[in-house]
């Protein structure tokens, strides 16, 4: 034999890493399928030990909470509004708004605290300012705001107190933008994803939600004579609220895709569509005439899908980001992307 001999002590002769063959299969030859190459081990899955998420779900009810955020934008929006149709003359609007604000505002504490269990829950928050926290500050925001709102409402409908009342339009129209869009600083300062990713953009989509639903409102309930801030109002908000919620998608990346299936996105879906319907239905009514019968039936019918489209958005939103919290991909894969876009930073730098 040239090589190494086979005796009864072993192999004699023998040359490690000279006599092996190279480029030969061992074992069960494999047949190749196809020309691209076959991956030898399985997709990895995002899973934590015990098959627990990495992210607690969020414990807060759908409805009372979901039902908080949009209660809270059409209060805070229709201040605005009632104290426009204060300064422009309009009674009938200034009416339905500041009724519209007091009843939101209302109900929305009402949910809140149903959430929390106990009304001592909520008091126990205003024991402490902490201006770091969303929590806090909108704690001390919805305790300023509920008052004024209530006053300025109790002051139209019973006549009296016509200056505090009108003292008090004013105030609650200042914290209404505040109040409309604190509830997105307060979820996205949280870890759930695909709420704390769109961060930037997120208080303008709250912000354009209340808009419309405040211009809904008023559609439906305020005399059709003076419904012509809350059209432009509509328009106004359905643009923002459309535009930046396509823009913080596209911004998000990955923790935007529970935007875009299940529950969720049919929610938000609808909400797209009645809200575009419905301000493009409003602008419509108002050019066929305020008098009109039919503009009147145009008018109710677009408040209501500004309304109903609002609400949708606000539980889409709560929806997803739950959705989020419960698949630690949408935790892990951006964390990592961050790492590595930090360590590149680093490598770069020296």
């Amino acid at each position: 034999m040239t090589g190494s001999d086979v005796t009864r002590d072993g192999l004699e002769g023998a040359r490690p890493g000279r006599d092996a063959v190279t480029g030969e299969p061992t074992g069960r030859r494999r047949r190749r399928r196809g020309h691209g190459e076959r991956a030898m081990v399985p997709e990895a899955e995002f899973s934590s030990y015990y098959g627990k998420p990495v992210l607690n779900r969020p414990t807060w009810k759908p409805l009372d909470i979901a039902g908080y955020l949009y209660l809270g934008g059409l209060a805070g929006a229709s201040s605005l509004l009632a104290a426009g149709g204060q300064v422009t003359g309009r009674p009938g609007l200034a009416r339905v708004a500041k009724l519209g604000a007091a009843g939101a505002m209302s109900l929305s504490l009402a949910a809140l605290v149903h959430d929390l269990g106990r009304p001592a829950r909520f008091v126990n928050m205003l024991r402490v300012f902490k201006p770091t926290s969303p929590m806090s500050l909108g704690s001390w925001l919805l305790a300023g705001y509920a008052p004024l709102a209530v006053a300025a409402a109790a002051a139209d409908v019973t006549g009296r107190h016509r200056a505090v009342g009108a003292a008090a339009t004013v105030g609650a129209a200042a914290l209404g933008p505040a109040v409309a869009t604190y509830t997105a600083v307060l979820i996205s300062d949280t870890a759930v994803p695909s709420w704390h990713e769109g961060y930037r953009e997120l208080p303008f989509v709250f912000a354009g939600s209340g808009a419309t639903a405040a211009a809904g409102l008023a559609l439906a309930c305020a005399p059709a004579r003076d419904t012509g801030p809350a059209r432009r109002l509509a328009a106004a908000g359905a643009a923002l609220e459309l535009g930046s919620f396509r823009l913080m998608k596209r911004r998000m990346g990955l923790a935007a895709e529970p935007y875009e299936q299940g529950g969720p996105h049919r929610l938000l879906r609808s909400a797209e569509v009645l809200t575009a319907g419905g301000a493009v239905l409003a602008t419509y009514a108002g050019r066929a005439g305020c008098r009109s019968g039919r503009a009147r039936l145009l008018t109710t019918g677009a408040g209501a899908a500004l309304l109903t489209g609002s609400a949708a958005l606000r539980f889409g939103v709560f929806h997803a980001g739950v959705a989020s919290a419960e698949d630690p991909r949408y935790t892990v894969v951006p964390q990592r992307e961050r790492l590595e876009a930090q360590a590149q930073a680093r490598s770069e730098d020296h």
